[in-house]
Protein backbone atom coordinates (compact mmCIF):
# COMPACT_ATOMS: atom_id res chain seq x y z
CA UNK A 1 0.00 0.00 0.00
CA UNK A 2 1.29 3.36 -0.68
CA UNK A 3 0.96 5.95 1.48
CA UNK A 4 0.27 9.38 0.78
CA UNK A 5 1.96 12.58 2.41
CA UNK A 6 0.37 15.08 4.32
CA UNK A 7 2.58 17.13 3.95
CA UNK A 8 0.42 20.74 3.34
CA UNK A 9 2.73 21.72 0.26
CA UNK A 10 1.51 18.28 -1.49
CA UNK A 11 -1.75 19.99 -1.55
CA UNK A 12 -2.00 23.92 -1.19
CA UNK A 13 -2.92 25.67 -4.48
CA UNK A 14 -4.71 23.13 -5.79
CA UNK A 15 -6.80 24.00 -8.47
CA UNK A 16 -10.88 23.87 -7.81
CA UNK A 17 -11.39 20.27 -8.34
CA UNK A 18 -14.93 17.70 -7.78
CA UNK A 19 -17.66 16.13 -9.31
CA UNK A 20 -18.55 19.60 -10.91
CA UNK A 21 -17.92 20.49 -14.74
CA UNK A 22 -14.93 22.71 -12.96
CA UNK A 23 -12.58 19.71 -12.89
CA UNK A 24 -12.58 19.40 -16.84
CA UNK A 25 -13.79 22.91 -18.04
CA UNK A 26 -10.88 24.62 -20.19
CA UNK A 27 -9.26 27.40 -18.49
CA UNK A 28 -10.30 30.24 -20.66
CA UNK A 29 -8.59 33.43 -21.55
CA UNK A 30 -8.65 36.50 -19.10
CA UNK A 31 -12.11 38.71 -20.01
CA UNK A 32 -12.40 41.99 -20.56
CA UNK A 33 -12.26 44.03 -17.52
CA UNK A 34 -15.48 44.72 -16.93
CA UNK A 35 -17.21 42.23 -19.10
CA UNK A 36 -20.45 40.70 -17.99
CA UNK A 37 -19.95 36.62 -17.43
CA UNK A 38 -22.76 34.20 -18.95
CA UNK A 39 -25.81 34.05 -17.23
CA UNK A 40 -26.03 34.09 -13.53
CA UNK A 41 -28.74 31.14 -12.03
CA UNK A 42 -31.04 32.77 -8.68
CA UNK A 43 -29.65 31.90 -5.75
CA UNK A 44 -31.52 28.98 -4.44
CA UNK A 45 -30.47 28.68 -0.67
CA UNK A 46 -32.02 25.24 0.03
CA UNK A 47 -29.66 23.76 -2.21
CA UNK A 48 -26.49 26.07 -1.01
CA UNK A 49 -27.82 25.00 2.62
CA UNK A 50 -27.86 21.72 1.72
CA UNK A 51 -24.21 21.27 0.12
CA UNK A 52 -22.40 22.77 3.72
CA UNK A 53 -24.87 20.27 5.51
CA UNK A 54 -22.78 17.84 4.11
CA UNK A 55 -20.05 17.26 6.46
CA UNK A 56 -19.25 13.54 4.86
CA UNK A 57 -17.83 14.88 1.68
CA UNK A 58 -15.19 15.65 3.02
CA UNK A 59 -15.65 14.08 6.62
CA UNK A 60 -15.82 18.10 8.10
CA UNK A 61 -16.61 19.97 11.32
CA UNK A 62 -17.79 22.57 10.07
CA UNK A 63 -18.50 24.77 7.01
CA UNK A 64 -19.96 28.22 6.15
CA UNK A 65 -20.72 30.09 2.85
CA UNK A 66 -20.78 33.79 1.97
CA UNK A 67 -22.19 34.42 -1.35
CA UNK A 68 -22.33 38.10 -2.58
CA UNK A 69 -22.20 40.00 -5.43
CA UNK A 70 -24.84 42.72 -7.41
CA UNK A 71 -26.97 39.46 -8.16
CA UNK A 72 -27.57 38.44 -5.05
CA UNK A 73 -26.63 37.61 -1.04
CA UNK A 74 -27.12 34.70 1.10
CA UNK A 75 -25.33 33.38 4.50
CA UNK A 76 -25.36 29.71 5.77
CA UNK A 77 -23.27 27.57 8.39
CA UNK A 78 -23.12 24.24 9.34
CA UNK A 79 -21.17 22.27 12.54
CA UNK A 80 -19.51 23.52 14.97
CA UNK A 81 -16.37 25.67 15.64
CA UNK A 82 -15.32 23.73 18.64
CA UNK A 83 -16.16 20.01 18.91
CA UNK A 84 -15.97 20.35 23.02
CA UNK A 85 -18.16 23.06 23.41
CA UNK A 86 -20.44 22.65 20.00
CA UNK A 87 -20.67 26.43 19.25
CA UNK A 88 -21.75 27.48 16.10
CA UNK A 89 -19.39 29.20 13.61
CA UNK A 90 -20.13 32.68 12.94
CA UNK A 91 -18.89 34.94 10.03
CA UNK A 92 -16.62 36.58 12.74
CA UNK A 93 -15.06 33.60 13.60
CA UNK A 94 -11.35 33.70 12.78
CA UNK A 95 -9.74 30.58 11.47
CA UNK A 96 -6.33 30.04 9.00
CA UNK A 97 -6.78 30.99 5.37
CA UNK A 98 -3.65 29.02 3.94
CA UNK A 99 -3.05 30.55 0.64
CA UNK A 100 -5.47 33.36 0.30
CA UNK A 101 -2.65 34.71 2.18
CA UNK A 102 -0.92 35.16 -1.43
CA UNK A 103 -3.78 37.72 -2.66
CA UNK A 104 -2.57 39.65 0.27
CA UNK A 105 0.80 39.61 -0.33
CA UNK A 106 0.44 40.46 -4.41
CA UNK A 107 -1.47 43.21 -3.55
CA UNK A 108 1.31 44.95 -1.20
CA UNK A 109 4.04 43.88 -4.22
CA UNK A 110 1.72 45.87 -6.21
CA UNK A 111 1.40 48.85 -4.13
CA UNK A 112 5.30 49.30 -3.95
CA UNK A 113 5.28 48.93 -8.31
CA UNK A 114 2.96 51.63 -7.91
CA UNK A 115 4.66 53.44 -6.31
CA UNK A 116 8.16 52.94 -7.61
CA UNK A 117 9.88 51.42 -5.22
CA UNK A 118 9.72 47.46 -6.48
CA UNK A 119 10.24 46.59 -10.45
CA UNK A 120 8.57 43.35 -11.48
CA UNK A 121 11.05 42.96 -13.85
CA UNK A 122 14.04 43.00 -11.46
CA UNK A 123 15.80 39.96 -10.68
CA UNK A 124 15.21 38.72 -7.02
CA UNK A 125 18.91 38.62 -6.52
CA UNK A 126 19.41 42.19 -6.96
CA UNK A 127 16.35 42.36 -4.25
CA UNK A 128 17.83 40.18 -1.80
CA UNK A 129 21.43 39.47 -2.49
CA UNK A 130 23.20 35.90 -2.29
CA UNK A 131 19.52 34.47 -1.50
CA UNK A 132 19.02 32.42 -4.49
CA UNK A 133 22.44 30.90 -6.21
CA UNK A 134 24.41 32.60 -8.45
CA UNK A 135 24.04 29.58 -11.19
CA UNK A 136 20.42 30.32 -11.33
CA UNK A 137 19.06 32.38 -14.55
CA UNK A 138 17.59 35.63 -13.45
CA UNK A 139 14.32 34.83 -11.61
CA UNK A 140 12.30 38.35 -11.48
CA UNK A 141 9.57 39.42 -9.33
CA UNK A 142 7.38 39.13 -11.79
CA UNK A 143 7.98 35.44 -12.09
CA UNK A 144 7.65 34.71 -8.10
CA UNK A 145 3.95 36.30 -8.43
CA UNK A 146 2.69 34.23 -11.17
CA UNK A 147 4.47 31.20 -10.50
CA UNK A 148 6.68 30.84 -13.50
CA UNK A 149 10.27 31.12 -11.87
CA UNK A 150 11.52 27.55 -12.17
CA UNK A 151 12.64 27.35 -8.49
CA UNK A 152 13.62 23.63 -7.85
CA UNK A 153 11.55 21.39 -4.82
CA UNK A 154 12.75 21.56 -1.35
CA UNK A 155 15.11 19.00 0.33
CA UNK A 156 15.62 17.83 3.38
CA UNK A 157 12.13 19.19 4.98
CA UNK A 158 9.51 16.89 6.66
CA UNK A 159 6.87 15.00 4.65
CA UNK A 160 4.41 13.67 7.58
CA UNK A 161 2.74 10.38 5.87
CA UNK A 162 0.54 9.99 8.82
CA UNK A 163 -1.06 11.97 11.21
CA UNK A 164 0.79 11.57 13.81
CA UNK A 165 3.34 12.58 12.04
CA UNK A 166 1.47 15.95 11.61
CA UNK A 167 1.28 16.45 14.98
CA UNK A 168 4.78 15.55 16.13
CA UNK A 169 6.29 18.32 13.81
CA UNK A 170 3.50 21.07 14.10
CA UNK A 171 6.03 23.43 16.17
CA UNK A 172 8.74 23.04 13.62
CA UNK A 173 10.71 26.38 13.53
CA UNK A 174 12.12 27.89 10.39
CA UNK A 175 13.59 31.21 9.54
CA UNK A 176 12.17 32.29 6.36
CA UNK A 177 16.28 32.43 4.75
CA UNK A 178 16.49 28.64 6.24
CA UNK A 179 13.10 28.21 4.46
CA UNK A 180 14.17 29.29 0.92
CA UNK A 181 17.89 27.82 1.83
CA UNK A 182 15.65 24.26 1.26
CA UNK A 183 14.55 25.30 -2.52
CA UNK A 184 17.82 25.66 -3.72
CA UNK A 185 19.79 22.93 -3.33
CA UNK A 186 18.39 21.79 -7.34
CA UNK A 187 18.63 23.03 -11.10
CA UNK A 188 15.72 25.43 -12.17
CA UNK A 189 13.09 22.99 -13.20
CA UNK A 190 12.88 25.24 -16.44
CA UNK A 191 13.81 28.85 -17.56
CA UNK A 192 11.75 31.14 -15.45
CA UNK A 193 8.94 32.61 -17.62
CA UNK A 194 8.19 29.66 -19.82
CA UNK A 195 6.21 27.21 -17.64
CA UNK A 196 4.08 27.59 -14.58
CA UNK A 197 4.25 25.33 -11.12
CA UNK A 198 2.02 26.72 -8.09
CA UNK A 199 4.74 27.19 -5.45
CA UNK A 200 4.49 28.24 -2.49
CA UNK A 201 8.45 29.51 -1.94
CA UNK A 202 7.71 31.94 -5.13
CA UNK A 203 5.76 33.86 -1.87
CA UNK A 204 7.93 33.70 0.70
CA UNK A 205 10.33 35.19 -1.35
CA UNK A 206 8.09 38.13 -1.88
CA UNK A 207 7.43 38.78 1.34
CA UNK A 208 11.54 39.16 1.86
CA UNK A 209 11.11 41.48 -0.71
CA UNK A 210 8.41 43.28 0.94
CA UNK A 211 11.00 43.17 4.45
CA UNK A 212 13.33 44.75 2.79
CA UNK A 213 11.30 47.62 0.46
CA UNK A 214 9.74 49.17 3.38
CA UNK A 215 12.25 47.67 6.12
CA UNK A 216 9.83 46.54 8.09
CA UNK A 217 7.83 42.83 8.68
CA UNK A 218 5.64 42.30 5.61
CA UNK A 219 2.73 41.63 8.21
CA UNK A 220 3.06 45.21 8.77
CA UNK A 221 2.90 46.34 5.60
CA UNK A 222 0.33 44.25 4.88
CA UNK A 223 -1.86 45.90 7.93
CA UNK A 224 -0.66 49.48 7.01
CA UNK A 225 -1.63 48.71 3.39
CA UNK A 226 -4.88 46.38 3.43
CA UNK A 227 -6.29 45.78 6.97
CA UNK A 228 -6.59 49.60 8.27
CA UNK A 229 -7.85 50.72 5.07
CA UNK A 230 -10.49 47.99 4.12
CA UNK A 231 -11.26 47.61 8.26
CA UNK A 232 -10.59 44.24 7.99
CA UNK A 233 -10.18 44.22 11.97
CA UNK A 234 -10.65 40.47 12.56
CA UNK A 235 -7.80 39.63 9.68
CA UNK A 236 -4.24 39.47 11.35
CA UNK A 237 -0.49 38.38 10.15
CA UNK A 238 0.81 36.25 13.36
CA UNK A 239 4.31 36.06 12.78
CA UNK A 240 6.16 33.55 15.37
CA UNK A 241 2.25 33.41 17.27
CA UNK A 242 1.28 29.92 16.38
CA UNK A 243 -2.23 30.60 18.12
CA UNK A 244 -5.71 31.79 16.85
CA UNK A 245 -6.82 34.94 19.28
CA UNK A 246 -10.47 35.60 20.35
CA UNK A 247 -13.30 33.39 19.18
CA UNK A 248 -11.97 31.40 16.02
CA UNK A 249 -13.05 27.80 14.66
CA UNK A 250 -10.85 25.15 15.57
CA UNK A 251 -8.90 22.51 12.65
CA UNK A 252 -9.21 18.71 13.66
CA UNK A 253 -7.08 15.83 11.92
CA UNK A 254 -8.55 12.33 12.02
CA UNK A 255 -5.68 10.06 13.43
CA UNK A 256 -5.41 6.14 12.81
CA UNK A 257 -7.07 5.12 15.89
CA UNK A 258 -10.10 7.49 15.05
CA UNK A 259 -9.63 10.02 17.00
CA UNK A 260 -10.12 13.96 16.18
CA UNK A 261 -6.84 15.81 17.92
CA UNK A 262 -7.28 19.64 17.61
CA UNK A 263 -4.48 21.08 15.50
CA UNK A 264 -5.55 24.64 15.32
CA UNK A 265 -2.47 25.46 17.27
CA UNK A 266 0.25 24.78 14.54
CA UNK A 267 3.73 27.16 13.91
CA UNK A 268 3.17 28.75 10.53
CA UNK A 269 6.79 29.73 10.01
CA UNK A 270 7.36 27.92 6.72
CA UNK A 271 4.61 29.16 5.50
CA UNK A 272 5.05 32.94 6.19
CA UNK A 273 4.22 34.89 3.33
CA UNK A 274 2.53 32.18 1.25
CA UNK A 275 -0.01 30.87 3.73
CA UNK A 276 0.04 32.35 7.28
CA UNK A 277 -2.86 34.53 8.00
CA UNK A 278 -5.64 34.32 9.75
CA UNK A 279 -9.02 35.70 8.37
CA UNK A 280 -12.90 35.47 8.88
CA UNK A 281 -15.50 35.16 5.38
CA UNK A 282 -16.78 38.63 6.47
CA UNK A 283 -13.58 39.34 5.92
CA UNK A 284 -12.16 38.27 3.13
CA UNK A 285 -15.74 38.56 1.37
CA UNK A 286 -14.77 42.45 1.63
CA UNK A 287 -11.10 41.78 0.77
CA UNK A 288 -12.50 40.64 -2.67
CA UNK A 289 -14.80 42.96 -3.19
CA UNK A 290 -12.63 46.05 -2.59
CA UNK A 291 -9.65 44.32 -4.42
CA UNK A 292 -12.02 44.15 -7.62
CA UNK A 293 -13.36 47.53 -7.07
CA UNK A 294 -10.26 49.31 -7.60
CA UNK A 295 -9.80 50.53 -4.27
CA UNK A 296 -6.28 48.75 -3.22
CA UNK A 297 -4.58 49.22 -6.63
CA UNK A 298 -4.33 51.56 -9.94
CA UNK A 299 -6.13 49.96 -12.94
CA UNK A 300 -3.16 49.06 -15.00
CA UNK A 301 -1.75 47.04 -11.95
CA UNK A 302 -5.25 45.62 -11.16
CA UNK A 303 -5.11 44.23 -14.61
CA UNK A 304 -2.21 41.91 -14.15
CA UNK A 305 -4.26 40.33 -11.46
CA UNK A 306 -6.74 39.31 -13.76
CA UNK A 307 -4.36 38.52 -16.83
CA UNK A 308 -2.58 34.93 -17.25
CA UNK A 309 0.66 34.26 -18.86
CA UNK A 310 1.24 33.77 -22.45
CA UNK A 311 -0.45 30.73 -24.38
CA UNK A 312 2.32 29.12 -24.63
CA UNK A 313 3.60 29.24 -21.36
CA UNK A 314 1.82 25.77 -19.60
CA UNK A 315 1.52 23.79 -16.20
CA UNK A 316 3.71 20.88 -16.13
CA UNK A 317 1.33 18.73 -16.82
CA UNK A 318 0.75 20.88 -20.45
CA UNK A 319 -2.27 22.34 -18.95
CA UNK A 320 -3.06 26.00 -19.79
CA UNK A 321 -1.94 28.30 -17.24
CA UNK A 322 -4.71 29.45 -14.44
CA UNK A 323 -3.00 31.29 -12.02
CA UNK A 324 -2.21 35.09 -12.53
CA UNK A 325 -0.50 37.51 -10.21
CA UNK A 326 -1.94 36.86 -7.52
CA UNK A 327 -5.10 35.23 -8.20
CA UNK A 328 -6.01 31.84 -10.12
CA UNK A 329 -8.87 31.67 -12.40
CA UNK A 330 -11.64 28.76 -13.17
CA UNK A 331 -14.04 28.73 -15.96
CA UNK A 332 -17.36 27.02 -14.50
CA UNK A 333 -20.27 26.36 -16.74
CA UNK A 334 -19.09 29.50 -18.99
CA UNK A 335 -18.90 31.75 -16.06
CA UNK A 336 -15.01 32.91 -15.35
CA UNK A 337 -14.00 33.38 -11.93
CA UNK A 338 -11.02 34.75 -10.18
CA UNK A 339 -9.44 34.27 -6.48
CA UNK A 340 -8.10 32.05 -4.09
CA UNK A 341 -7.70 28.90 -2.49
CA UNK A 342 -6.48 28.14 0.44
CA UNK A 343 -5.26 25.14 3.21
CA UNK A 344 -3.48 23.95 6.10
CA UNK A 345 -4.60 21.10 8.42
CA UNK A 346 -8.23 21.06 9.53
CA UNK A 347 -8.94 24.54 7.15
CA UNK A 348 -10.00 24.51 3.59
CA UNK A 349 -11.32 27.91 1.69
CA UNK A 350 -12.29 29.49 -1.37
CA UNK A 351 -12.84 33.39 -2.56
CA UNK A 352 -14.04 34.04 -5.58
CA UNK A 353 -15.66 36.19 -7.59
CA UNK A 354 -16.70 37.22 -11.28
CA UNK A 355 -14.70 40.45 -12.36
CA UNK A 356 -17.44 42.61 -11.98
CA UNK A 357 -18.49 41.56 -8.71
CA UNK A 358 -22.63 40.28 -9.89
CA UNK A 359 -20.85 37.23 -7.87
CA UNK A 360 -18.70 36.21 -5.22
CA UNK A 361 -18.38 33.67 -2.48
CA UNK A 362 -16.30 32.90 0.44
CA UNK A 363 -16.37 29.25 1.29
CA UNK A 364 -14.67 28.32 4.47
CA UNK A 365 -14.60 24.31 5.54
CA UNK A 366 -12.94 21.85 8.34
CA UNK A 367 -12.03 18.79 6.85
CA UNK A 368 -10.50 16.63 9.11
CA UNK A 369 -8.69 14.52 6.43
CA UNK A 370 -6.08 15.50 3.96
CA UNK A 371 -4.14 14.77 0.59
CA UNK A 372 -7.05 13.57 -1.60
CA UNK A 373 -9.08 15.12 -4.32
CA UNK A 374 -12.55 15.07 -2.11
CA UNK A 375 -10.78 18.03 -0.32
CA UNK A 376 -12.19 19.72 -3.14
CA UNK A 377 -15.55 18.39 -3.85
CA UNK A 378 -17.37 21.20 -1.84
CA UNK A 379 -15.76 24.02 -3.44
CA UNK A 380 -16.40 22.65 -7.18
CA UNK A 381 -20.42 21.61 -6.25
CA UNK A 382 -20.58 25.11 -4.45
CA UNK A 383 -19.27 26.89 -7.90
CA UNK A 384 -21.41 24.99 -9.67
CA UNK A 385 -24.66 25.66 -7.63
CA UNK A 386 -23.80 29.61 -8.07
CA UNK A 387 -22.83 29.23 -11.98
CA UNK A 388 -25.47 26.85 -13.46
CA UNK A 389 -27.78 28.45 -15.39
CA UNK A 390 -31.42 28.24 -14.42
Amino acid sequence: MTSTPLSRRAFTGVALLGTTALATTAVLPAPRAHASPARLPPLDPAALQAAIDDLTHPPSTAAQLLVGGTDGHWYGTSGVADIRSRRPVTAHDRLRVGSITKVFVATVVLQLVAEGRVDLATPVHRVLPGLLPSSFAPVTVAHLLDHTSGLPDHVGIPEPVTPEEVVRHRFDHWTPREWVATATHRPLKFDPGTRQEYRGINYVLAALIIDQVTGRPYGEAVEARVLRPLGLTRTVVPGDDPRIHGRHVHGYLRMSDGSLRDVTTYDQSSSRGEGDMVSTTSDLDRLIGALFGGELLPPDLLALMFTLPPAEVRMLDGTPARYSTGLQQATVNGVTLWGKTGETYGYKNAAFATRDLRRRFVLTHHPTTTGTAEQSRLIGHVANLLTTPA
